[in-house]
C-alpha cells in the first residue's frame, strides 16, 4: 500500500512539473510578450592618448638630471675577456686509406688489448644463475674486424650465448699475416660467465 501510494504521489508530482513547463512555454510564445534584450555593461572610453612631446606624456614625470661624478646610480660592468688559450700544434690526420692496420706476427688473429670490451652479463641469467663458457668461433678480415660470428661450443643457456657474440662482434683483432700480408682468418674465442 505504502509503494502505491509514493508511486501515485510521484506520478502527481511530474505532472505538476510538466504542466508548469507548458504554461511558462505559452506565455514566452505569445505575440504580448517582449523579446528578451541583451543590455551590455555600459562601459566609459578611455582617454584620448596625449601627444608624444607633450609634457608627462608617459605618465612618470620629467627624468633626472644626470649629476657627474655620482655612482649611486647602477651601471653595467662587464668583466675582462679571459686570456687567449695557448694554441695547440695540430696534427695532420692520418689519410684514411694509408692507414696501417697491425699485423700479429703469428699465423693466427688476436685480439688488440684495450679493444676487447667485455660481454654483458644478462640480467635474467643472473638471477637465474645461469653460468658457463661459450667458445665463439670468428671470421677476420683484413681490417682486423670481425666478419662472421658463430657459437662454436655452446654454454647451454641461448641468453649466454648470444652475449658472447654480441661482445665479440665489438672486438677488434690483429688479423693474421702470410708472406707479410694481412689475411682473413677464423679464430676461437673463449667468454666464461662466472659469478
Amino acid at each position: 500500500m505504502w509503494l502505491l501510494g509514493g508511486f501515485a504521489a510521484g506520478l502527481l508530482l511530474f505532472l505538476l512539473v510538466l504542466l508548469a513547463g507548458r504554461r511558462e512555454e505559452r506565455v514566452a510564445d505569445s505575440p504580448d510578450a517582449a523579446p528578451p534584450t541583451a543590455d551590455g555593461t555600459a562601459y566609459t572610453p578611455l582617454p584620448s592618448p596625449l601627444p608624444a612631446d607633450a609634457d608627462g606624456a608617459s605618465g612618470m614625470g620629467d627624468a633626472p638630471d644626470a649629476v657627474a661624478g655620482d655612482d649611486s646610480r647602477p651601471h653595467l660592468v662587464e668583466p675582462p675577456p679571459p686570456p687567449p688559450a695557448p694554441a695547440e700544434p695540430e696534427m695532420p690526420l692520418p689519410d684514411p686509406v694509408a692507414v696501417e692496420v697491425p699485423v700479429s706476427p703469428s699465423g693466427e688473429p688476436t685480439p688488440i688489448p684495450g679493444q676487447t670490451p667485455p660481454p654483458r652479463y644478462p640480467a635474467t641469467s643472473l638471477r637465474r644463475g645461469e653460468t658457463g663458457t661459450v667458445l665463439v668461433r670468428a671470421t677476420i678480415g683484413v681490417d682486423g674486424r670481425p666478419r662472421d660470428l658463430d657459437v662454436a661450443q655452446s654454454s647451454g643457456y641461448r641468453r649466454l650465448d648470444r652475449a658472447a657474440m654480441d661482445a665479440v662482434r665489438r672486438w677488434r683483432f690483429q688479423p693474421a699475416q702470410s708472406n707479410g700480408q694481412p689475411v682473413e682468418a677464423s679464430v676461437n674465442v673463449p667468454i666464461e660467465f662466472t659469478r
